[in-house]
């Protein structure tokens, strides 16, 4: 990350498959994609993350200057309970927010939440020292698909004034089909609305990651929408523009641990 954004440039955004949160301790090949891809963008004016893990019954975004870091998790080894990512907050990006999304209301949550697992577990990776400001926004669980849709294209504005948006959840998201035996492999399904997603994402129509409700091994991918959310954010953002598979994976046949990018900056 030595190049440091400038007006006029827009900001690259991603969707990062999070996977477990021991992923923030370890070192492996999706921890390592995380940490390129920091070190590949330019310095972001602040970080706004869509994480899976603020699914609440309301819109809204983190406006503290000193967000806390959430340990939303349990039956973990004290290791990961000590874990600390005291990034600065930014109140005024939430008006920016705020105001971008209107007429859609925005709260403001200035003390119930902060920086959640799904968020700091990648951050950890991709911005270690903890010094550019991250913002939050919640993800409303009694809105469809189409909400989220046209909310994410709204935001998509804040990357031509530095800001960095990630969406952070898993395309594929089953923990009750969890299979410990299966390190780095995905059961059939799993791996075929994997493949759904990537040919969508990779195409000129990203936004059509929206139809894969009709999807026939879409009730197993996604028993839940809250990790499936963050995708769509995203996808928004890119609009008609490809985006680039960063990484892919699985973690315990039934979580994919794939991640996307859109406006990277070319190599070198």
């Amino acid at each position: 990350m030595d190049t440091l954004w400038e007006p006029g440039v827009r900001m690259p955004a991603a969707f990062i498959g999070h996977g477990v949160p021991q992923n923030a301790l370890l070192d492996n090949r999706y921890t390592r994609a995380w940490r390129d891809f920091g070190q590949a963008v330019p310095r972001p004016r602040a970080i706004l993350v869509i994480s899976a893990h603020w699914y609440t019954n309301a819109t809204a975004v983190t406006g503290m200057p000193r967000p806390r870091t959430i340990h939303d998790f349990y039956g973990f080894g004290q290791e990961l309970y000590d874990v600390s990512y005291p990034a600065p907050g930014l109140p005024e990006l939430a008006d920016e927010v705020a105001d971008l999304a209107s007429p859609t209301w925005v709260g403001c949550d200035i003390d119930s939440w902060g920086i959640d697992h799904g968020t700091w577990s990648v951050l950890m990776h991709a911005f270690p020292e903890a010094s550019i400001p991250v913002v939050q926004l919640s993800l409303n669980a009694f809105q469809g698909f189409d909400y989220h849709l046209e909310l994410g294209r709204r935001l998509g504005e804040l990357r031509d004034s530095g800001v960095l948006i990630l969406g952070s959840g898993n395309i594929v998201h089953n923990l009750g089909a969890i299979d410990r035996s299966r390190d780095d492999d995905a059961f059939v399904w799993a791996h075929r609305f994997d493949d759904a997603a990537r040919a969508i994402l990779e195409s000129t129509s990203p936004t059509e990651v929206a139809t894969l409700d009709a999807h026939p091994d879409f009730g197993h991918a996604v028993p839940t929408p809250d990790h499936y959310l963050p995708l769509l954010y995203a996808a928004a953002i890119a609009g008609e523009e490809p985006m680039s598979q960063l990484v892919d994976g699985h973690e315990g046949g039934s979580v994919s641990m794939a991640a996307y990018t859109v406006g990277m900056p070319p190599p070198g």
